[in-house]
């Protein structure tokens, strides 16, 4: 077992490039959110709907991040360098195949998924177009999934980090220049993340690919290997899929509530997202470690990792929240004009912070099971959530015309309250399984 110091010196080493990496992300989708909200309210909407549609089509595929870490970290952890990076080079290929079925699919439904939403016309009109562009970029985003999960799996959070930083702010140069300069519009918010995306993706394989060659690891695909790189990313898929199914009935209750709650709920996502990625980094260190100490043997260091990252995770939750909390009435005059859409914004990013701390515990412990290899169990809770909060999303649609009555903040701060229950869920579930011994289990594969 390693000692307590080493330990913590370990997480920092992978969690703070992590986190840097992680938060590098939602900044520059805070930029192009409040780029959008200043073209209108309206375009705002769309990009609501249009980025939870294209969001879930890439995200869904997570385990091609998530997956790969927990693989690769115990072929590390068993002293099988080869191997590991063969692992990671197949989670690569994996994402390239599903990206060019899935990127079609998405362009040419683009408007009938936008408008399962119910929202106006004028917003449809907006989502339909982000949309139809964005999915070009699918493919990229997948394999830059991959590539980043068999890093990480490497205990290389640095280099992902460089690529987050030089994509993300090639993407804000792009959409200021095809947005503003240009005059494209939502269009040209789409293609400049389609085209960042996809060099982005080209630099995280070249290094894989770099490292693949020094190691004599196999380059082609043998698919065999790929096809057991996607039964093993299975279980993960179907957790994504409830809890992508999550957020689309969240998104599908508040455009029920109208054009403005629909706009500041956008908004909101996307702040949540940049506190939910920054406390993601500890996931992620947790993700990389369990899986090595896992793949060693090592059952204490496993737990000890856990115990600490969990405190952290708390604590870190609960200063972002509360930061999101106290600066709710400042954040809305960056993203909109709009005095309506910034006080129902206002409203729901104060029970954004609230729930910070919830948050910070629900990543850690979701990291560490997924670290371990335990997908199923963590399938079977993410469903079990999914069903305790659809018929608290369905109680929200029907009962927010009535608190509507009092204002579109009271609707707003309604669903955010809803969602916030939904975490404690998730947390509940979580925290039964972590406090076993189950997921405990060694080897080199699980």
């Amino acid at each position: 077992m390693r000692t307590q110091p080493s330990q913590t010196r370990e997480i920092v080493s992978l969690a703070v490039p992590a986190f840097l990496a992680l938060v590098a992300e939602p900044l520059f989708l805070l930029a192009d959110t409040a780029i959008i909200g200043h073209l209108g309210t309206a375009q705002l909407a769309g990009l609501g709907v249009a980025s939870s549609i294209l969001v879930t089509a890439a995200g869904v595929f997570v385990f091609l991040a998530y997956g790969t870490t927990s693989i690769v970290a115990r072929q590390v952890g068993a002293g099988h360098e080869r191997a590991a990076l063969a692992s990671g080079l197949d989670g690569i290929w994996l994402a390239l195949a599903i990206g060019a079925m899935v990127a079609p699919v998405v362009a040419l439904a683009a408007t009938p998924l936008c408008g399962l939403f119910g929202a106006s016309a004028e917003v449809l009109g907006h989502a339909s177009v982000y949309l139809r562009i964005s999915a070009a970029g699918i493919p990229a985003m997948l394999i830059a999934l991959a590539a980043t999960g068999a890093l990480r799996g490497l205990l290389d959070t640095r280099t992902p980090l460089v690529a987050s930083v030089l994509g993300f702010g090639a993407n804000i140069v792009l959409n200021l220049g095809f947005v503003l300069g240009l005059g494209w519009g939502i269009a040209g918010s789409a293609w400049g993340t389609v085209i960042a995306q996809t060099a982005m993706a080209l630099g995280l394989v070249t290094v894989v690919v770099r490292k693949a060659l020094a190691a004599h690891a196999p380059l082609r695909p043998e698919p065999g290997r790929v096809l057991r790189a996607a039964g093993t990313g299975v279980p993960l898929l179907v957790r994504t899929l409830a809890l992508r199914a999550i957020l689309l009935v969240t998104t599908w209750v508040a455009a029920a509530l109208g054009d403005v709650p629909l706009a500041a709920h956008q908004v909101a996502v996307t702040i949540w997202t940049f506190q939910a990625f920054a406390l993601d980094a500890l996931a992620i260190a947790a993700q990389a470690l369990t899986g090595t100490a896992l793949g060693a043997g090592d059952v204490a260091s496993a737990r000890a990792a856990t115990s600490t990252m969990l405190r952290w995770g708390a604590w870190g939750g609960l200063g972002l929240g509360l930061v999101v909390a106290a600066t709710s009435g400042i954040l809305p005059l960056l993203f909109t004009p709009d005095p309506a859409v910034r006080a129902a914004l206002t409203a729901a990013l104060v029970v954004v912070g609230l729930g910070g701390w919830l948050s910070g515990l629900v990543f850690v412990v979701d990291g560490v099971l997924i670290g371990a290899g335990d997908g199923r169990w963590l399938a079977g809770a993410m469903a079990g959530t999914f069903a305790l909060y659809l018929p608290l999303a369905l109680l929200v649609r029907v009962v927010a015309p009535t608190v509507q009555a009092w204002g579109d903040p009271a609707a707003t701060a309604l669903l955010w309250v809803a969602f916030t229950a939904f975490m404690g869920i998730r947390w509940g579930f979580l925290r039964h399984r972590v406090r076993g011994d189950a997921w405990l289990v060694t080897g080199a594969a699980r």
